[in-house]
């Protein structure tokens, strides 16, 4: 049996709770268009339409765009430090906890948007990605 990294678990966790994420936004989003009796335009700018969605469904589409931005800063430095060999115990607590991170960021936003709270978890977040790079630019310097 091939042996595996434990470093790339949490990537691939992240990468499922995307998908969930992906999941969720659809089956808010589906029965709202047609609750809402809406005709998709081609034509309308992007977003304009889905702006007509009550917020709460709006939130999760929100989250699932937020999820393709910055967690790509994560998935590129977990490639890079799995490549360059073990990391250790920090890299693999910085990695579950950007994931938890994001995971609590996605709940807050989607259930209920708190603005003040979401961002407080998304600077949290940053800290484990500063974490990282720093043990990447290390190793390869």
């Amino acid at each position: 049996m091939e042996s595996h990294s434990s470093l790339l678990l949490p990537l691939v966790v992240l990468v499922a709770w995307t998908l969930i994420m992906w999941l969720w936004m659809y089956a808010t989003r589906i029965p709202a268009i047609f609750r809402a009796r809406m005709r998709l335009d081609p034509q309308a700018p992007t977003g304009q339409q889905m702006a007509e969605l009550p917020p709460p469904v709006r939130w999760k589409a929100d989250n699932y765009n937020h999820l393709l931005e910055q967690p790509l800063l994560f998935y590129a430095l977990v490639l890079v430090l799995e490549r360059l060999g073990d990391g250790g115990a920090l890299v693999l607590a910085m990695a579950w906890s950007y994931v938890v991170l994001r995971v609590v960021h996605s709940l807050v936003q989607s259930l209920g948007n708190r603005i003040e709270v979401r961002f407080a978890v998304f600077v949290l977040s940053n800290i484990p990605l500063f974490v990282l790079t720093a043990v990447a630019l290390t190793k390869l310097c």
